[in-house]
């Protein structure tokens, strides 16, 4: 993946578009310029999230850099293949050629808007939902687990105290004028919400810490007992309980249908690991023994 700007072709597509003189290094300086400002996102970004995705900022960030200086070689070839109307003049004007070079700069540009698109995704890296193969993933899921108790906790009490009183004043350290817009906003609502958290909210409240117990649980139970590995023609599967990641190592290259059953079921290429990998769960093993079913003798 080349990372050096073609100087050659972007003064070539200059002098096929304009009369002024191509200002040499000046295709380098846009590329460096871009790869500064994705030097800055990338370490914003990692100045933001723990460690563990550092290692996926920087490959984002290399495949943007290799990516982004394809894409100036490939537009400044281009524009070099025919030149403007103004250079050429009139007569003779290979119409045809630069209907197909407009074409091409038409799908070099939605590539140089899809490899833009990867900024975006270096922002996101680790402001998502919490993982389950993240190191800390337990912890943070047992935190969320207590906050949403403690507000479900606090709807409670605020329904029970207006069940009582028929106001919410004297409620807690809630203000008389606070007090008052709440009766008014509870006594203006539907007949059958009148009261300071309405059931949906309840019920979805409930939901949600069914989930993430739910999460709990199944996550517990893989750390302490992961999964056993198991051998399949051809390969190896490794249950990975650090990491939460589901490996199958395969001692050649795969036939075709087995690669695209394999991204079908959500598995992934990890060059770094040299086999396919996704998220270590019950689904992600019913998914690989369909695909690549254990040794008849295999204890898995």
């Amino acid at each position: 993946m080349p990372t050096i700007i073609d100087e050659a072709a972007a003064r070539a597509a200059k002098r096929a578009m304009s009369f002024s003189d191509y200002s040499e290094g000046s295709a380098t300086a846009e590329y460096n310029a871009l790869c500064a400002e994705a030097d800055a996102i990338a370490a914003a970004q990692k100045a933001k999230v723990h460690p563990q995705h550092h290692e996926k900022i920087d490959r984002l960030l290399v495949k943007y850099k290799g990516r982004m200086a394809d894409n100036i070689n490939a537009r400044n070839r281009n524009a070099a293949s025919c030149p403007s109307v103004m250079i050429a003049g009139a007569s003779n004007f290979p119409a045809a050629k630069k209907n197909r070079q407009n074409a091409r700069e038409t799908t070099l540009m939605g590539e140089y808007d899809e490899i833009s698109g990867l900024l975006e995704r270096i922002r996101s890296v680790g402001t998502g939902g919490i993982q389950s193969g993240e190191a800390d993933a337990l912890e943070r899921l047992r935190d969320k687990l207590d906050d949403l108790q403690d507000v479900h906790e606090e709807m409670i009490a605020r329904n029970k105290h207006w069940q009582n009183h028929g106001t919410m004043a004297g409620y807690d350290d809630i203000s008389a004028k606070d007090a008052q817009r709440l009766d008014a906003e509870i006594l203006g609502g539907y007949s059958w919400e009148r009261q300071p958290v309405p059931a949906y909210a309840l019920q979805n409240s409930s939901a949600e810490i069914r989930r993430i117990k739910g999460r709990i649980d199944a996550l517990t139970r893989v750390k302490e007992r992961p999964p056993e590995d198991w051998s399949f023609d051809g390969g190896h599967a490794e249950c990975d309980a650090g990491p939460m990641k589901l490996r199958l190592f395969f001692d050649a290259k795969p036939p075709e249908e087995i690669r695209t059953a394999l991204k079908d079921n959500g598995f992934r290429w990890a060059p770094s690991e040299g086999a396919w990998q996704r998220m270590l769960n019950g689904n992600a093993i019913a998914a690989a023994k369909r695909i690549v079913a254990p040794i008849a003798n295999d204890d898995a």
